[in-house]
């Protein structure tokens, strides 16, 4: 049986390569990480034509701004994601203030604090439940939820059999639908 051994991605060369304006550059990380950021984007936005759109957007900006990634303060992949999550999350931040309009101005201070309170408290519950799960359990989540890594890429990356993956992913979304209950 012949096993074709897959050469690494270097993140960083292409990055380097886009700062460049090397144009190939850009098309190969597009082919290699499109897909995955597409999925991040898509749980994030829950829109699919929305999360194209963005994908695109964060495509520039990667190309537009890979002059700017610093080695020294994280990996490539990970300015990468990054990058795309933060473009998603402003796009959903100005939506919310569009649709709110001027209502802000019509709300009682004590409401817009118990509103603060409570997205607070769901963050700190989402937390506590996360620490909760065993660290290859939780690790498979923020993989899985943050990184937008696939069961086989998570699999790879914990040294696990992908059954077992799948299974610790099934197990701790429904502890942590328990847990926030």
């Amino acid at each position: 049986m012949v096993t074709l051994l897959e050469c690494p991605f270097d993140y960083e060369a292409t990055l380097a390569a886009c700062a460049r304006g090397e144009r190939l550059a850009l098309q190969s990380l597009y082919r290699q990480e499109s897909a995955r950021l597409l999925g991040v984007l898509l749980r994030l936005v829950r829109e699919p034509a929305l999360a194209e759109d963005l994908l695109h957007d964060a495509f520039l900006r990667i190309w537009s701004a890979a002059g700017s990634f610093e080695p020294s303060r994280g990996s490539a992949r990970g300015w990468i994601y990054s990058v795309t999550r933060h473009l998603a999350l402003n796009h959903l931040r100005n939506r919310q203030r569009e649709v709110q309009g001027g209502a802000l101005e019509e709300i009682p201070a004590a409401d817009l604090l118990d509103l603060a309170s409570d997205v607070s408290l769901q963050s700190a519950r989402i937390h506590l439940c996360l620490d909760q799960l065993p660290p290859a359990r939780r690790a498979c989540i923020m993989h899985a939820y943050v990184d937008g890594f696939s069961h086989a890429e998570i699999a790879l990356k914990l040294g696990a059999p992908l059954g077992t993956v799948k299974a610790w992913v099934k197990r701790s979304l429904a502890a942590l639908r328990e847990c926030m209950g």
